[in-house]
C-alpha cells in the first residue's frame, strides 16, 4: 500500500485498526510511535546496486489502555513527515514487534490494516544459479476436472 492510499482510506474511516494476517488484532491502544522515510542502498548477490525507499510507520504497544488513535490524528502525523521530511508517495512498511521487531507491508480488507509478512528473496536467481520455480501451466487438478474417473468408468 502506498502513502496516498492510506491516506484516502483514513479519511473514510471511523478507527485505525491493525491485525496481523493470522487474524491477531493489534491491541487498540497502540501507538504511532514514528513515521519516516527509511532508504535502503545495498549490492544484491548478483553485483546490482539497488536502491529502495520506504516510508515507514512504527507500531508500539503501550500500558496506557485507554489511548485510542484516531484517523484524523494519523492523518495529521503523516502530513507533517511529508511537510518536514518531503516524503514521497512511497510503499508503506511497517515495524511491529513480536519476537523480535518484524518489518511488514501494508494492506487494507474494508475494515483493518493488516500487517503482510515479508519475504526474503534472491534478487539475482540468473546469476546466483537458483534454478526459476517450475510452472504449473498445463497442469489440471484431476479432482477436480469436470470428468473424474471412477472405478469401472473405463478411463482409467
Amino acid at each position: 500500500m502506498k502513502l496516498s492510499e492510506i491516506k484516502e482510506i483514513l479519511t473514510k474511516v471511523e478507527g485505525v485498526n491493525f491485525q496481523l494476517e493470522n487474524g491477531e488484532s493489534v491491541p487498540e491502544h497502540f501507538h504511532v510511535t514514528e513515521v519516516g522515510v527509511v532508504t535502503k542502498d545495498f549490492i544484491d548477490c548478483g553485483g546490482t546496486v539497488r536502491h529502495e525507499k520506504v516510508a515507514n510507520f512504527q507500531l508500539w504497544d503501550a500500558d496506557d489502555f485507554e489511548h485510542r488513535l484516531k484517523p484524523g490524528k494519523l492523518l495529521d502525523i503523516i502530513g507533517l513527515s511529508e511537510k518536514i521530511l518531503g516524503m514521497e508517495d512511497s510503499e508503506i512498511e511497517v515495524e511491529y514487534q513480536a519476537e523480535t521487531i518484524g518489518k511488514y507491508d501494508l494492506a487494507f480488507d474494508g475494515h483493518n490494516f493488516v500487517l503482510v509478512s515479508k519475504k526474503t528473496a534472491c534478487l539475482a536467481m540468473d546469476k546466483c544459479g537458483v534454478p526459476e520455480p517450475a510452472s504449473k501451466a498445463g497442469m489440471v487438478n484431476l479432482a477436480s476436472a469436470a470428468n473424474t474417473c471412477t472405478p469401472g468408468g473405463g478411463c482409467c
